[in-house]
């Protein structure tokens, strides 16, 4: 039956029409079309009717998309363009310090190549804090090797605005220096805070001129990594460690260019004046900066005298444990135990110690009952706990006898 059926249907199947290339072709294009434009007119109701998840923005808005929730038609609707407006503590404190903070072009003479004349030469820049406008002048700080050796400086202010400044004084103990330009573009004054009110893990945050003015204003963020460190540094640069300064160390990114700039805390107050940076290829995240309470009396002798006034002893010394120690129980005659202080090389003639009764080869050991280790023990002594005028005792060795005399001290290096 099967067989037959099929039989049949095969043997009286009507046969197809013939179908015409042409119509066939433009009915397509045609059925095409329509179904485009009755898809386009449907998509607005079915979308409104929950049938589709998307809903077509009119192309004067913003497009949204429409998440459809289960059950019913609440949507959680998400701007494919949005605009913050941020605003926090830290960019409140940069954009009340940042303007405050200069490039320092230090300009130094040297002779051209092709011609004889000496010619004007950029030596390298660095950074400085606007601290003080009274009258027509204002006032910079900075760091003493930033303006070193330079025959003329020049301020870059943050409006890119270039001003001469004049070099009031420097002082390389403390690497500090001031320096006076004309107050008629000086918008932003730097408002100094309290370094020794500052906790570790504070955050601060480092503004200056790393690797030059191309990256002007540039700002790191960071924290209080450690209060008091002593660095030692070498100022004759005789391989000896002359001074230890004491810095604030932060993680805050402190490269070549920042020396002289801000460290600020988040009240957008000046907290340290960044320094130094140790760059060894191992160590990273270590940037210096000097305590702002340490740096305002320096800063106010270099402004009002051109120098920081310091007491004056009179001599030249040596620390004991840089000498060999054939010399220090021979020349010297120090006792077995006797392993460290200042030994005198000279001394001035007329000088506070002069007067005192030291003698060439004394060793100090003690200040004002004060143990003295090292010539560096002798500087911090003499320069941060006493005063020009002041008397000081003194606990020295000679030729093997500890012996005791006191100074009137003066005012000068050492």
């Amino acid at each position: 039956m099967g067989y037959y059926d099929q039989d049949y249907q095969t043997r009286y199947k009507a046969p197809e029409p013939k179908k015409s290339g042409k119509g066939y072709f433009f009915t397509s294009i045609i059925g095409a079309i329509i179904g485009a434009f009755l898809v386009i007119l449907s998509v607005p109701f079915l979308s409104d009717a929950g049938v589709l998840p998307y809903k077509v923005a009119p192309t004067n808005e913003p497009a949204q998309e429409t998440a459809a929730g289960i059950g019913g038609t609440t949507s959680t609707e998400v701007q494919k363009q949005v605009a913050v407006d941020v605003e926090t503590d830290v960019t409140k404190a940069v954009e009340k310090a940042a303007d405050a903070v200069v490039g320092i072009s230090n300009i130094r003479t040297s002779r051209g190549f092709w011609f004889s004349e000496e010619q004007e030469e950029s030596a390298g820049t660095g950074s400085g804090v606007i601290y003080k406008a009274t009258g027509n002048k204002a006032y910079i700080v900075t760091n003493h090797h930033v303006v070193d050796g330079a025959k003329e400086l020049e301020v870059t202010l943050a409006d890119g605005n270039k001003i001469p400044a004049k070099l009031k004084g420097s002082d390389v103990w403390t690497d500090l220096a001031v320096l006076e330009v004309s107050s008629d573009k000086i918008k932003t004054i730097a408002e100094f805070g309290d370094s020794e009110s500052l906790k570790p893990g504070e955050p601060v945050i480092a503004i200056g001129n790393p690797l030059g003015l191309t990256f002007s204003g540039s700002v790191t963020k960071g924290i209080i990594s450690g209060l008091e460190r002593a660095i030692p540094v070498d100022i004759n640069q005789d391989g000896i460690a002359d001074w230890q300064a004491d810095v604030i160390q932060t993680d805050a990114a402190i490269n070549p260019g920042n020396s002289g700039g801000a460290l600020i805390n988040i009240a957008g107050q000046v907290i340290g004046i960044n320094s130094m940076k140790i760059a060894q290829s191992a160590v990273e995240g270590i940037g210096l900066s000097i305590p702002i309470n340490y740096a305002k009396p320096v800063i106010a002798d270099l402004e009002k005298y051109g120098e920081v006034r310091r007491p004056y002893m009179g001599v030249d010394l040596r620390s004991v444990s840089d000498l060999p120690t054939s010399f220090q129980h021979g020349e010297l005659m120090l006792p077995g135990d006797v392993n460290y202080g200042v030994a005198l090389r000279h001394v001035v003639p007329n000088s506070p110690a002069d007067k005192a009764g030291l003698k060439e080869l004394d060793v100090i050991v003690s200040m004002d009952g004060e143990k003295i280790k090292d010539a560096i023990d002798l500087r911090r002594h003499l320069y941060n706990k006493k005063k020009i005028g002041e008397k000081m005792t003194i606990k020295f060795y000679r030729a093997g006898k500890q012996m005791e005399t006191t100074i009137q001290l003066g005012e000068g290096d050492i």
